[in-house]
């Protein structure tokens, strides 16, 4: 596969992820939570808005991956793909997964002991937490790899 194809892909993938996330994000979880809040359970109609800043917070780490996640696309549409940039944007998303699922943790325990938190819900959390701790290792691991590679091929471009 072409670099600049490759690039296409990744970028078209990144649309698709942010598009969904502005649905997530900007529809279904304040709908959901108004459903849930002042239909079903109107008791619990006070955790909404505490719920609906912590949620929307969490969202902004994860478009900011997306960001560098793109210029790493342009970096490879480029024939870019093995460089100082791309390890340090890997480091960046390695960082930003780490401190989302350290914030969702930490968040699940504020809500959990102010009361406003559903034991199955705090369950729910904690798979998300459990996603973001392998992605901020992947991360890691890539950019270390990357770091390497763009290292490696410097040399190999000065030797010719």
């Amino acid at each position: 596969m072409r670099q600049k194809t490759l690039a296409g892909w990744l970028k078209a993938a990144i649309i698709t992820i942010a598009v969904f996330g502005l649905f997530l994000y900007c529809i279904l979880i304040p709908s959901f939570g108004q459903y849930l809040a002042f239909s079903q359970y109107p008791e619990f109609s006070y955790m909404y808005v505490p719920w609906l800043v912590f949620l929307s917070i969490s969202g902004l780490p994860c478009y900011a991956v997306l960001v560098f996640g793109w210029l790493i696309a342009v970096n490879i549409g480029k024939d870019r793909s093995f460089s100082e940039e791309n390890a340090r944007y890997l480091k960046i998303i390695a960082i930003l997964a780490g401190a989302d699922s350290i914030y969702i943790f930490a968040g699940d325990v504020v809500l959990f002991f102010a009361g406003m938190n559903h034991p199955g819900t705090a369950l729910m959390l904690l798979s998300l937490e459990l996603i973001g701790i392998p992605v901020a290792i992947a991360a890691a691991a890539l950019s270390h790899l990357v770091k390497k590679a763009a290292a490696l091929q410097e040399q190999s471009d000065l030797t010719i």
